[in-house]
């Protein structure tokens, strides 16, 4: 059995857990899974840095809680890798641009 709470392994006649001391309510058999999802990092790139790529990675952040809600731990991971993966994406293009930009105004001072 797991602790609803922080995932730690408790005996199966354990009625608090000995990690955190919550109460252990039920009998689970699975352990917490956190699927981070990235929807920080997906909104500033968006706002900073690529909006088109950066609204892709909003978009797979979104789902990534209501999956884990619905009980779809794989297909959260996924999102979760997709957002992190166009997160990146788009903050390569931001400094893309940037170095760019730098290179074209300082280019044409010589």
């Amino acid at each position: 059995m797991y602790c609803s709470f922080c995932g730690s392994e408790a005996a199966d006649y354990a009625r608090y857990c000995r990690n955190c001391g919550r109460r252990i309510s039920g009998s689970s058999n699975h352990p917490v899974v956190h699927v981070p999802d990235y929807l920080a990092q997906a909104i500033l790139v968006t706002i900073f840095c690529c909006l088109p790529t950066g609204i892709v990675s909003i978009v797979y952040a979104a789902q990534v809680n209501g999956k884990l809600a619905g009980g779809y731990t794989g297909e959260a991971q996924q999102a979760s890798e997709n957002a992190k993966f166009w997160a990146w994406v788009s903050f390569g293009v931001g400094l893309t641009i940037v170095f760019l930009s730098i290179v074209v105004t300082f280019g044409n001072c010589v």
